[in-house]
Formats: structure tokens, C-alpha cells, sequence
């Protein structure tokens, strides 16, 4: 071990001689390099940031198991079915107690712009904390008065203004159906691809809002279970018990894999970012390849000499992945703040959730390494083939 070491140690750094000798071509080569791991920083942080900001309310629930229609694509085109499943499902041994909650999308006018954003609201029993969001259970007296909503301050849009009043205690008024309706509160979960913002108040309050909707007709279903009961053999009890023809009953955690599943395979969203992701990693694939491949024809002759000498191909292939690692790394830095800007840019534009994470960091850094290698073997693969003779 430590003769390898030292052979490294000893070894002359024939790809950093030959990248530093031409520092255009080097500084072209690492802005490429940075191009393409900000392309796939940035699809990565879409799609993570579109995935967390759909399941943000759902990761709120106060409930194991979840009921909800079969002709539900995600939480903002829910559909409905009838009550009378949970009623059903409190026949269940193990099951504590069960919410309706009614969801739909909206029109919703800004009190103060006038513009209009399209905002996911949310009807439920006050009596009841069906959400893990202190707060809104601390204001659910607040939303049994007559057309009285709580809003979301990272609503998208111009709510400045807005938000500052209703921290004040004063009265905002707005337009929500054709009906006046008042916001006494403020509470924080976020927009998402799918709505720019949410609302929050009682059940009668939103089917005052939505007189043809019925009572008997809910989005979704939460049942919490006793203490001691297993999870798993209570949802297939209650699948077993319930007829689903018309429901699907999923725990908690499945049902927040559905909506990501949505976003992911049913929306074109997801599609986009993933090709978006792969597009980067093409980009970046051709650029490296560009500028090994034009070293390597530039020292061909070099090359030829080495293998005249007797160098087998894996010490050429060792000269070439040496300057792809160092395109890497000098790559990867770069790219990586920018990124790290941008993610600020947008979150402060949109409120979308898009962090910087170890995580991500490390995965692009391993797809900017085999992005390197490949580009290095097809780069060396006419040293490789060649005979030294046919190259003078």
C-alpha cells in the first residue's frame, strides 16, 4: 500500500500539464463542465421541490389511514364519494374515530390586486384537528363563524400588504364564488405546482361556498386508530370490510406516495424534469468529450511515443481520466453555487421549497464523475486501437 502510494506520489501530472498548458481551452472546458451540473441541479431541485411542496399538506394529517375516491388523480382534483364509508368503517375493530375533510380548487381574488391566483380550499369539522399545524388548531373558532377563511401566507402573489393587516387585527374582505367572505387568519404550508396557495375554514363555511355540493359528499376520509393496533392489519380490515368499487383506502404514508406517484408518471411535469435531468447529463457528456478528444489529437504524437515505449493503454486511460477528475471537481464547484443562488432566486419568486441538499450535492457530483469517464474512454478510444507505427 504505501509503494502505491508513493508511485502516485511520484507519478508526473501529465492531464494537469496538458489542461493548465492551454488556460482558454481549460476555462471553456470547466464552464461547460458547470453548465451541465447546473442543468441537472436545477431539474433535480425542480422536480425534489415539486414532489415536497404536493405532499407538504398530506405529511400534516392528523390521521393513519386515508379514504378517498378512485377517480382522484392527486389533492387538487380529489372527486368525491359518500360519507357513508366512514360511518362503515367505525364497525372496524381498532378504529379510533374518523374526519371528513372536502377539498376544492378556486378562483380567488386578492383583496388588495385584484388579480386572481387559483388556491386549493379546505373545508373540515372545527371541533376536530385533523391537520398537525398548530396554526390552524388554534384558531379553529375562528372559521365557525359565517364566511370566515384562515389564509396561507406563502400564498404565491401579492399578499404583503394583505397579511400585514390581517396580522394587525383588521378586517379583510374579499370574493370567493360569488360570495363575500372575510379572512380572520393566518397559517403557513406553501404553494406547489398544483395550487398557488391553500385555504382553510369549516365545513359549513365551504358548503356555503359550494351550495350544489353535498354533505353526504367528501374528498377525503381520516381514520386513526387505537392504541395497540397494528397499522397493516387494520387497513386490510378495513379493505376487506369496505367495498372498493368506488374508494381507495391507503395508510398515511402510501397516500402521500400516490400523490408523488402522479407527479411523477401521470403528470407531464415529472416527465419533463427527469428528461430535463438526462438532457444535462448529455450536454455535459459531449462537452467533455469535445475537449478531451481535442487534446488527445493534439498530443497524439506524444501518445504514440508513450506507447512506442512500451505504456500499456490503461496508463494513457490514467492520463485522460486525470484531467476528466480534474474537470470534475474544477466543474462541479462552480455549478454547485450558482445552483445554490438560483435555489434562493426561485424559492423568494415562487415559495417553492427548492433547497440545496447533501444529498443531491453528492448525486450530481457521482453523475459529473461518470459524465467525465465516459467522454474519457471514447476520447482515448482511437489511442487505443491504434498502432504507434501508423501515427509519425
Amino acid at each position: 500500500m504505501i509503494g502505491f502510494i508513493g508511485k502516485i506520489r511520484r507519478r508526473m501530472p501529465l492531464g494537469w500539464l496538458q489542461l493548465s498548458r492551454h488556460k482558454g481551452r481549460f476555462l471553456v472546458a470547466i464552464s461547460g463542465v458547470a453548465f451541465a451540473d447546473l442543468l441537472m441541479f436545477m431539474q433535480l431541485g425542480f422536480q425534489s421541490a415539486l414532489f415536497n411542496s404536493a405532499t407538504r399538506l398530506h405529511k400534516s394529517l392528523q390521521g393513519d389511514i386515508v379514504i378517498f375516491s378512485t377517480q382522484a388523480r392527486n389533492l387538487t382534483d380529489m372527486s368525491t364519494f359518500t360519507r357513508r364509508r366512514l360511518y362503515q368503517a367505525m364497525n372496524v375493530p381498532g378504529v379510533k374515530s374518523v374526519d371528513a375533510i372536502y377539498t376544492n380548487t378556486i378562483k380567488w381574488k386578492n383583496p388588495l390586486t385584484r388579480n386572481r391566483n387559483n388556491l386549493l380550499i379546505v373545508g373540515f369539522d372545527p371541533d376536530q384537528q385533523v391537520f398537525n399545524i398548530p396554526e390552524i388548531n388554534t384558531q379553529l373558532q375562528k372559521t365557525k363563524l359565517p364566511d370566515t377563511l384562515l389564509l396561507d401566507t406563502k400564498t404565491r402573489g401579492e399578499y404583503t400588504e394583505v397579511i400585514s393587516q390581517i396580522q394587525q387585527g383588521k378586517t379583510v374582505t374579499t370574493e370567493v364564488e360569488r360570495r363575500t367572505v372575510t379572512i380572520s387568519g393566518l397559517f403557513t404550508v406553501g404553494s406547489s405546482f398544483g395550487s398557488d396557495g391553500h385555504l382553510m375554514t369549516s365545513d359549513q363555511n365551504f358548503l356555503r361556498l359550494f351550495p350544489r355540493r353535498e354533505a353526504a359528499s367528501i374528498s377525503l376520509g381520516l381514520i386513526n386508530l387505537k392504541p395497540g393496533h397494528d397499522l397493516e392489519v387494520v387497513t386490510n380490515a378495513l379493505k376487506n370490510h369496505l367495498p372498493q368499487d368506488d374508494i381507495n383506502i391507503l395508510t398515511k404514508e402510501e397516500f402521500i406516495a400516490f400523490e408523488k406517484g402522479y407527479w411523477q408518471k401521470a403528470s407531464p411535469i415529472g416527465f419533463v424534469f427527469g428528461l430535463g435531468t438526462a438532457m444535462g447529463f448529455t450536454v455535459g457528456v459531449i462537452i467533455v468529450y469535445q475537449v478531451l478528444s481535442t487534446d488527445v489529437n493534439a498530443h497524439i504524437k506524444e501518445y504514440a511515443t508513450f506507447k512506442a515505449m512500451g505504456y500499456r493503454n490503461i496508463y494513457l486511460l490514467g492520463i485522460v481520466f486525470e484531467e476528466a477528475f480534474i474537470l470534475v471537481i474544477s466543474g462541479f464547484i462552480p455549478g454547485a453555487g450558482i445552483s445554490i443562488g438560483l435555489y434562493a432566486l426561485t424559492r423568494q419568486a415562487t415559495n417553492l421549497p427548492l433547497f440545496m441538499t447533501g444529498l443531491r450535492a453528492i448525486q450530481v457530483l457521482i453523475l459529473t464523475f461518470i459524465m467525465c469517464m465516459i467522454s474519457g474512454i471514447i476520447a482515448t478510444h482511437k489511442v487505443q486501437s491504434a498502432d504507434p507505427a501508423d501515427m509519425f
